[in-house]
């Protein structure tokens, strides 16, 4: 079985060091800005404002500042405008306009000039770095309010820039990191003197008469990316997971994680200007002001070497059926053909046949997920063989998993016991039992206990999804048990 080495860890560790360079600092400053269009006078029509009173002096306080700088060009990152899984957008153009009418102030009226060479550049370094990001593929031309409110609260102050407006995107936070990092180069290379807004509304889930309701995880999620910037701790963001994000809510992460990988390898002063949360939304002005290049480690690097450190316990406690479904991908990857059981297997994998699914996951995300109902080959082992190869290079979601990932990768591997009839969904349980549903030739299954998964209705809609049943379509439903393994 062929694994990674020591020293094949090591190579691959260093291909991740993108943008290893003296920083020169073209990004003068950086502010996180929330974007809530009754922030505009015109919007609250004379109405009470002192629930964000907080919020109007910090946001007039940063137009001021970012007047003193007089930058020659602004980037917005936005949550609002067109988005796309595996793309950073960039909006193309020479000019873009706006308005707040879908607010009720049609005549708060918007308009920029896009800084058309640095968007190039952007698109240059990133091509060069592997990122993928380009103006190809914009839903909406017109400024979202992801911008324009930011915008009002500068424009009054100073207005002779021109403007970059780019999407986060549904990339991990690594690559959400690496952006920023190819951001502040492309600035750098063009010689631009440059001010970067991250939009960003933290959790909309803050109290139960909120528009949105309330989730504990509203206020957790606050508090983690608010201690991160008061206490300069950065690398926490790497910490907040998935989950955590979705429960809470919010819209802000990815725009603060592309505002963090700007000033990597650069000594950062950061200060929370002012938060709070009215109607259930949490609001942040903060500033980020870079002083000097530092020769430690940047928080990506940090963060990376964690990671190397914690899969190595991971793979430490791995048992055999795991060990396998790595050796299994890395073989392919590295040496391009396909594993030979290795003799020393249990009877459990060698002599019995069943259906498995093989996961993968990479920083807490599926990376790659393929599994057989029942067996489709003579045991257990080449069950995982076959489906672990598979999942890292044949799943259509994702791109194939590339030599560089493979010493972060985790795998979880579900040996399914027999599928048995059931009449109803009442015989489910959603952490004991998969379900299988069934309407004519198509068929979903899904796993039992998976995060996210709540109700048995919950499990069964999204079995039928993954088959194309319609959700009022009647279906055969079959449950079944799993071992699993990771």
């Amino acid at each position: 079985m062929c694994l990674c080495k020591t020293n094949v860890i090591l190579r691959l560790r260093a291909e991740w060091r993108l943008l290893e360079r003296d920083h020169i600092m073209a990004i003068m400053k950086a502010y996180t800005l929330p974007h809530p269009p009754l922030a505009v006078p015109s919007v609250w029509k004379g109405k009470e404002s002192k629930e964000i009173s907080d919020t109007l002096n910090a946001m007039d306080k940063v137009a001021s500042d970012i007047a003193s700088i007089a930058p020659e060009t602004i980037i917005y990152i936005t949550p609002h405008s067109t988005v796309y899984s595996d793309y950073f957008h960039i909006s193309p153009g020479e000019t873009a306009h706006g308005d707040l009418g879908r607010f009720g102030a049609p005549g708060e009226v918007f308009e920029t000039n896009y800084d058309t060479e640095l968007v190039r550049e952007i698109m240059h370094v990133a091509e060069m770095k592997g990122i993928y990001a380009g103006s190809q593929g914009e839903k909406d031309a017109k400024l979202d309010h992801g911008v324009t409110v930011p915008m009002w609260f500068i424009n009054k102050r100073y207005s002779d820039y021109k403007s970059i407006r780019i999407s986060q995107s549904g990339m991990t936070p690594i690559e959400h990191y690496m952006f920023g990092q190819i951001i502040a180069e492309a600035a750098a290379n063009v010689g631009r003197k440059t001010v970067l807004i991250a939009s960003s509304d933290l959790s909309h889930k803050l109290t139960a008469d909120g528009p949105y309701g309330f989730a504990p995880e509203g206020p957790e999620f606050d508090k983690m990316i608010i201690s991160a910037i008061e206490e300069s701790k950065l690398l926490t963001l790497f910490e907040v997971s998935d989950e955590l994000r979705e429960r809470a809510g919010e819209c802000g992460y990815n725009s603060l994680t592309i505002l963090t990988g700007c000033f990597d390898k650069i000594n950062l002063e950061t200060k929370l200007i002012s938060y709070e949360g009215p109607f259930g939304v949490g609001y942040a002005v903060a500033e980020f002001t870079p002083t000097t290049s530092k020769e430690s480690k940047g928080v990506l690097e940090v963060h990376l070497n964690n990671s190397l450190k914690n899969m190595e316990s991971f793979r430490a406690s791995e048992d055999e059926y795991q060990r396998l479904a790595r050796g299994s991908l890395e073989h392919m990857v590295l040496i391009g053909e396909e594993i030979t059981a290795p003799s020393d297997l249990s009877d459990e994998l060698i002599n019995i046949k069943a259906g498995v699914f093989v996961s993968i996951h990479k920083d807490g995300r599926l990376r790659g997920c393929v599994g057989t109902i029942s067996p489709s080959t003579e045991s257990v082992a080449s069950e995982i063989i076959q489906n672990a190869v598979s999942a890292g290079l044949s799943d259509n979601r994702f791109e194939p998993v590339n030599e560089s990932e493979l010493p972060y990768l985790t795998y979880k591997v579900d040996v399914l016991a027999k599928p048995e009839p059931i009449s109803e969904p009442s015989q489910l349980d959603i952490e004991r039992y998969g379900v299988i549903v069934t309407s004519g030739f198509k068929r979903g299954l899904l796993l039992p206990n998976l995060d996210g998964i709540d109700t048995v209705d919950d499990q069964i809609m999204i079995a039928k999804n993954k088959a194309g049943i319609s959700s009022e379509e009647k279906v055969k439903l079959e449950r079944f048990e799993v071992i699993r393994h990771g």
